[in-house]
């Protein structure tokens, strides 16, 4: 949230030139009054599960003041966008938990992380009703209370930008163009509860039916079909966005914890570009006052030439300090924009190679993660992605700005100053130098690939094998290059250095990846968090498992819904779906069709530890299962090729 700080002369101005009686943050505090009310209103409503030993001191409370849920942060993929909404509603809010200003008094350096704590519990306490309106099952007191929080919100908001929309940092329409996104969420949201509420009265007047509440989703109910599938449906060609890009996945949603996290980011992003790019405005423009001082001094002493030669490179430099500064303020936007989206694309492929059973795209130690630490990073994920990504942006901005400043002292400016000449000498110097030593290292491998390496074993083989040929000859190769390798290693070695800073910091707004070399994974808290938050949602979320549940609740539902007298009834049963012939078939039409599951069955599994090599039934039985098996993957080679799963590497994230 962009507002200027409170002890500075400016704000005193504005704040004398426009008064309109109402300070947002201190709407902020009282806001916590109606927020507990509703809270309160809401819990009371709610009976709780299980009975407590307060029901029996206090029966007339009859189960009420059960705990209200603001959203389901694993399972629930309902309300989506409005949940997304509400969370670009808090956005301002949340930024502004990195200042302090909202605390009206003032603490101790030691008790700021106190201090922190509680800001941010007041925060989610304010805006703790938009979200309890959207989940509670009584849908028409949320709405009610949804919408009279809504427009208290929207009336103070929209006139406290429009009364007094000027700021100290991005001038006349400074709240106008940082306020928006809010306001829009908000009115969103008001009009979310609205169409709730009018929902809610057409299925009371049995108008409209309600929408049964299942545990599994009709995405997910696409998914399990598609593997049950024998073969995979006929999908067009794709396009270059979907191959390169992104590709839509109808069987795929994201879920609410996901969305609300990306609109906070962008939002952020969005208010911290604009800060940045006009506190850097401020900053150019103090260090240009600081300059024309320095030039007053120079003109105005007579024993200052050697500082006076300074000042034109001084200028220049601010120039183009300036312009660097605006250019990269754009690139870094766009690639932390790039980043969030591709944080979800990345989501969606490690949940699905973790539905089909594939770990190796993750370091070794991570393949079981503890179980505390998949539900913790539950919690913790989408703070630490929108502070990756808000930090991240700062330091990608800061390191391609000392590209763009690299970039024009040695390319540009040279250019400008008539000095292209030696510039390009210096540049083929520099050039040939490196050519050099990456010709040499090349012609390591030529000479080896030639002369010390034994010939292919086939006419069909890619490479040679690696056999060694001319052993003395090698010998004598590898001592005289020692000492060259010596001195090439230096550079290497700074060159892996100067790469690993370069890359580590490209990637530090990338929490789906460790920015950590290999067996030093652990250290990297924000990778850990992302690994144990995809394993939760895998272990609660996958598809197949959550069908599986679908259909046992169906099936106890109507075990529990068939009357009592449907022994009496005259008509004849229907033939039982769960006989034992029935399964007897099935097994059998399972086995035939997958020969390789014999081995696997309880009873073989058992006495596999006694078999024996003589001609027993059970050997026999092994053989005859392998034959089958090897006939099966005969035919079905011949019919199609079968679909290959392919392991992707993590380099592909």
């Amino acid at each position: 949230m962009i507002r200027a700080s409170r002890g500075d002369h400016g704000v005193s101005t504005i704040q004398e030139d426009c008064q309109n009686g109402i300070s947002i943050d201190l709407f902020l505090h009282f806001s916590l009054i109606p927020a507990v009310l509703i809270t309160g209103v809401l819990s009371v409503l709610q009976k709780r599960a299980q009975r407590q030993t307060i029901d029996h001191r206090l029966p007339f409370l009859r189960g009420r003041f059960a705990i209200v849920v603001p959203f389901d942060t694993i399972g629930s993929l309902s309300n989506r966008w409005s949940y997304g909404f509400a969370f670009g509603a808090v956005s301002s809010s949340v930024l502004l938990l990195f200042s302090e200003r909202y605390i009206p008094f003032i603490v101790p350096n030691w008790a700021k992380a106190i201090v922190f704590l509680i800001g941010a519990l007041e925060v989610g306490l304010v805006y703790f009703p938009f979200f309890a309106c959207l989940s509670t099952p009584f849908r028409t007191p949320g709405a009610v209370l949804g919408i009279l929080y809504s427009l208290a919100w929207i009336t103070i908001t929209v006139w406290d930008t429009s009364t007094c929309p000027s700021g100290e940092i991005l001038g006349k329409y400074q709240k106008i163009i940082s306020q928006w996104p809010c306001i829009l969420s908000l009115v969103f949201l008001l009009g979310r509860f609205i169409y709730i509420l009018v929902k809610d009265i057409r299925i009371h007047l049995q108008l409209e039916q309600e929408d049964p509440e299942e545990l599994i989703g009709q995405h997910q109910v696409q998914h399990v079909k598609s593997l049950l599938r024998k073969e995979p449906a006929q999908s067009k060609p794709l396009s270059w966005f979907q191959r390169r890009v992104y590709e839509w996945d109808p069987n795929f949603k994201f879920p609410n914890r996901i969305i609300g996290t990306v609109i906070i980011s962008l939002i952020g992003l969005y208010t911290m570009t604009l800060a940045d790019y006009s506190l850097s405005n401020v900053a150019f423009d103090q260090v240009d006052r600081y300059k024309n001082t320095l030039k007053y001094l120079v003109t105005s002493c007579n024993q200052t030439e050697a500082l006076g030669a300074m000042i034109p490179q001084l200028e220049e430099f601010i120039d183009v300090a300036r312009k660097s500064w605006l250019a990269t303020t754009i690139f870094a936007s766009l690639n932390s924009v790039a980043y969030t989206f591709h944080v979800l694309a990345c989501y969606r492929k490690h949940l699905k190679r973790l539905w089909r059973g594939q770990k190796g795209f993750l370091p070794e130690k991570f393949h079981n993660p503890s179980s505390a630490t998949s539900v913790a990073s539950i919690a913790r994920y989408s703070g630490w992605q929108i502070a990756f990504t808000l930090w991240g942006y700062l330091i990608v901005h800061f390191v391609h700005f000392l590209f763009a400043l690299l970039f024009v002292y040695v390319l540009v400016l040279p250019i400008q100053h008539g000095q292209a000449l030696s510039m390009l000498r210096n540049f083929g110097i520099i050039f040939l130098t490196i050519a050099l030593v990456i010709g040499l290292v090349i012609l390591q491998v030529v000479l080896v690939q030639i002369f010390f390496l034994q010939d292919k074993m086939s006419p069909t083989d890619k490479e040679k094998p690696l056999a060694l040929n001319n052993r003395k000859a090698f010998d004598c190769f590898n001592y005289f290059f020692f000492f060259y390798n010596v001195v090439m290693g230096i550079s290497t070695c700074i060159l892996r250095l100067l790469f690993s800073i370069m890359v580590g910091t490209w990637l530090v707004s990338r929490i789906d990846r460790t920015i950590m070399q290999r067996g030093y994974e652990t250290m990297d808290a924000g990778y850990s968090t992302w690994i144990g938050m995809i394993f939760a949602d895998h272990y609660h979320n996958n598809p197949v498992m959550v069908c599986f549940c679908q259909l046992l609740v169906s099936n106890t539902l109507e075990k529990h819904a068939a009357s009592a007298y449907s022994s009496f009834s005259n008509a004849s049963p229907e033939p039982p779906v769960n006989s034992p012939a029935r399964r007897r078939w099935m097994l059998f039409y399972t086995l035939l069709r997958n020969p390789h599951l014999i081995l696997l069955r309880k009873h073989h599994l058992a006495s596999s530890s006694s078999l024996q090599i003589s001609s027993s039934p059970q050997s026999e039985t092994v053989i005859h299962a392998w034959v089958m098996a090897s006939q099966t993957q005969s035919r079905l080679a011949e019919s199609h090729s079968p679909v290959e799963i392919t392991i992707t590497s993590a380099e592909d994230c």
